[in-house]
């Protein structure tokens, strides 16, 4: 059973589409022949910047600020959207902190966006695709989903809790039988900003990914009805390295130096941050203004 979904003459909503891979996706989703791309990010000037490049382009585009951690909102924004083919959940943010120095609020915010949202919009969209029996459910989680890391323990375990929803979700439809696919990503980290400052001990082996070819791979991948992305080619080993003793894969996650890459970590600085989702207090990196930057987004 295929369960791939062609771009072309598919109406394709993105969450965070207002920067990062969330613009990069909409504007091949585009190219490819979508018959509209729906733009929901949290910042309604972000949102309509990406909304007229798509239109100047020749491509129907309309764009919706809404908070993807907010139910009620995400409800009322998707019977104004209606219907679509590709839902690809894209927003998310990170705080960057070791776990006693994360604010209370901002680790709830992790949860939100990262994790609860994905209930919330394919809860609003995935009826209207079993009824037609085609579409794809598409998550943004991490390689930080795979395995955890310092300094990480909202986001990889939110990232985690993603993966769990999408493939237990995959799996609820297989059973069901349903033409309905899914696609999970889990990439490392990307060059959008979200995870300024973030450094690899082996940039041919774990490099810092272009966000071009990401969201080229994923666009391709909802085509083919993958249902699985990992980048790179190495992050794909990390399931199959849980089978060592959790001292041994500690040990070679250290000496990958995977618990060193968020040493240097700064996110978005406020000046240079493009919205994506979340309320604004949180999401504009500055929970605390006079502190390090909180919660960057893709």
């Amino acid at each position: 059973m295929t369960r791939g979904t062609r771009m072309n003459g598919a109406r394709v909503l993105i969450t965070g589409a207002g920067s990062g891979i969330g613009r990069l996706m909409a504007l091949d989703a585009a190219a490819r022949g979508a018959a509209e791309i729906l733009i929901w990010d949290l910042s309604a000037e972000s949102g309509q910047r990406v909304r007229d490049e798509l239109v100047a382009a020749g491509t129907p585009a309309r764009s919706f600020a809404v908070n993807v951690g907010d139910s009620s909102q995400v409800t009322a924004t998707a019977e104004e959207t209606g219907p679509i083919d590709v839902l690809i959940n894209c927003a998310g943010i990170v705080t960057g902190k070791k776990l006693l120095d994360a604010d209370e609020d901002a680790i709830r915010r992790v949860y939100d966006v990262n994790t609860l949202a994905l209930y919330w919009t394919t809860r609003a969209f995935l009826p209207g695709m079993l009824e037609r029996d085609r579409g794809s459910v598409v998550t943004i989680s991490s390689a930080a989903g795979l395995t955890g890391v310092a300094k990480q323990t909202d986001y990889s375990a939110s990232k985690f809790a993603a993966l769990g929803f999408t493939e237990s979700l995959r799996n609820e439809l297989r059973t069901d039988g349903s033409n309905v696919g899914t696609l999970v990503v889990c990439p490392f980290y990307i060059n959008t900003g979200m995870f300024e400052g973030v450094t690899t001990k082996f940039p041919r082996l774990l490099p810092i990914l272009e966000e071009n070819n990401v969201a080229t791979k994923v666009i391709d991948s909802i085509e083919s009805g993958r249902e699985q992305l990992v980048m790179p080619s190495l992050a794909r080993l990390l399931p199959s390295m849980r089978m060592l003793p959790t001292q041994a894969f500690d040990r070679v996650l250290d000496f990958l130096g995977v618990n060193k890459t968020m040493d240097h970590f700064t996110g978005r600085r406020p000046a240079a941050a493009e919205s994506n989702t979340a309320s604004p207090a949180q999401e504009l990196n500055s929970a605390d203004p006079t502190a390090a930057p909180a919660p960057a987004r893709r």
